[in-house]
């Protein structure tokens, strides 16, 4: 059988089962949760059943149901995020922080708490222009041909993450009032203030960006090969690494701009589906859209259960998976 159909089969079978999974992980995240509602509970409320509690109807549609929504957009942006990184860099243990777009984006979001704008539009326009700012730096130090170059864009997002830092320390040590928990949180990775509308803006953005990368998948596959393979192969080395470098930047901006930096998706998931599926981006692109939104679903719903009272921030969990996750890799790569 030719190449294409089974390859077109390999990734309908497995964006099927991954979405089946991201299915029941996101019902389990709208049924699941601190005041007590069950599954019987979530399917009268979503599909109109015969005893509908209005107090329970409003949790479902207006809190639990926009924040699952905003993990699986968050999740999936963040894994494919990793994955694109991890083939432009050819560094499996690369995630999508590591060119310093989060701290831009945690000094804008600090600028705007401490000026007192709302969560949303104005924080997440405060943090996603100085995301975007931290890229405009990064693409005046790596200009030229130098950009193309793995280890320029490492030592450039290693410096700008530095001198982010530096900043994000000096605004907290200056900010002496309740707005410093705010900072803390949102630093963190809060998916706590989502809504319908904030959701939809998202994904207005990000879906966009999916197809694009998906559409490049194949470019990622002659990426990883070397620059000379993958020059004879036909592919345009600068126009390609330009188009993914700047599409998965903007969707790692964006995420980070609505609910802050939520780090490690980007290793754990990709790392992962690679050793479950191959090295081929053509099937690895839909799964971690897919297995990325599942995974900070529950990791989001864990933030949510675990502490007796109140909550705590999704990257707590992810890191808390992540970290562990990061040290085994880099000893088995060592």
């Amino acid at each position: 059988m030719p190449e294409r159909p089974l390859l077109l089969r390999r990734v309908w079978t497995i964006s099927v089962l991954l979405f089946l999974l991201l299915l029941a992980v996101a019902f389990l995240g709208i049924s699941v949760g601190s005041t007590g509602s069950g599954i019987r509970e979530t399917v009268d409320s979503l599909f109109g059943g015969p005893e509908i509690d209005a107090v329970r109807h409003a949790i479902v549609w207006k809190v639990r149901f926009p924040r699952v929504l905003l993990a699986i957009l968050v999740g999936a942006a963040l894994s494919l995020g990793g994955l694109v990184f991890q083939a432009l860099l050819r560094n499996p243990l690369a995630e999508p922080y590591i060119l310093g777009i989060s701290s831009g984006s945690g000094i804008g979001a600090i600028v705007g708490i401490l000026a007192g704008f709302s969560r949303f539009p104005g924080v997440c326009a405060t943090a996603f222009a100085g995301s975007m700012g931290t890229l405009l730096l990064l693409f005046v130090m790596s200009s030229g041909q130098t950009m193309l170059r793995k280890d320029t864009l490492l030592l450039s997002g290693v410096m700008v993450n530095a001198f982010c830092a530096a900043l994000i320390m000096f605004l907290m040590s200056i900010t002496q009032d309740s707005r410093l928990h705010n900072i803390l949180f949102w630093l963190m990775g809060d998916l706590s203030a989502a809504d319908l509308p904030q959701v939809g803006i998202l994904a207005a953005g990000l879906i966009p960006s999916f197809a694009l990368l998906i559409c490049l998948s194949k470019a990622l596959n002659l990426l990883l090969m070397g620059r000379e393979l993958a020059q004879t192969m036909g592919l345009n080395i600068k126009a390609a690494t330009v188009t993914l470098l700047a599409a998965t930047s903007f969707m790692v901006s964006l995420t980070v701009s609505f609910c802050g930096p939520v780090g490690f998706v980007g290793l754990v998931i990709p790392h992962v589906l690679r050793l479950a599926f191959g090295q081929d981006h053509r099937v690895l692109a839909p799964a971690c859209i897919l297995g990325g939104g599942g995974y900070m679903v529950l990791c989001d719903l864990l933030a949510r259960i675990l502490p007796d009272q109140g909550e705590m921030p999704a990257g707590v969990i992810t890191a808390m998976i992540g970290v562990p996750l990061f040290i085994i890799l880099l000893k088995r790569s060592g």
